[in-house]
């Protein structure tokens, strides 16, 4: 049986939760319970549908879609399901010029140290945004990321320096 994702929504086309057109996917499950979170609905791993990879992969268009510059992973926190993310990031960047963001509410310095499958999706992910979010310290101003506290790591430098590098984020 291949590797399945409790999924809450899917968006097709956002260029909202990182950069260029994105497909972004909203995996069920989140132990956080972040105050006036933009999705509590996706809180419980049971509000999703479980679905394949395959299904996933060919469903958002990630080896067809021609203008699409990558896949956003977001929640819920797809570190509750971190193994099967971790999967679908690997085909994922199997296809040229895609990329992977994610949405955590963990922080870089807790994942590099659990060894675990967070690690592993961590490691398959190009740009993490990281850290619960927080509403007194909401910020609309901020791009891609929704309080001040939140950070935007390029995750292959970081963890080639060892500590947390911001992502330059491309200006248009």
């Amino acid at each position: 049986m291949s590797m399945m994702i409790s999924v809450a929504d899917v968006c097709m086309e956002s260029m909202v939760d990182g950069e260029g057109v994105r497909a972004v996917l909203f995996g069920a499950g989140c132990t956080h319970a972040c105050m006036n979170c933009h999705n509590p609905q996706s809180w419980d791993i049971d509000n999703g549908t479980w679905v394949s990879l395959q299904y996933i992969f060919d469903d958002l268009g990630v080896a067809t879609r021609k203008l699409l510059d990558g896949v956003t992973f977001s929640g819920g926190d797809p570190m509750y399901q971190a193994a099967a993310f971790c999967e679908l990031a690997k085909m994922i960047h199997a296809v040229p010029n895609r990329d992977v963001w994610c949405y955590t509410g963990y922080v870089f310095e807790d994942l590099i140290n659990f060894r675990d499958a967070k690690y592993e999706l961590l490691i398959n992910v190009d740009v993490l945004v990281d850290g619960l979010y927080i509403h007194e310290l909401r910020d609309l101003t901020l791009g891609f990321r929704g309080s001040s506290n939140q950070r935007i790591i390029d995750v292959r430098e970081s963890l080639k320096h060892g500590t947390a590098i911001e992502y330059v984020v491309r200006m248009f």
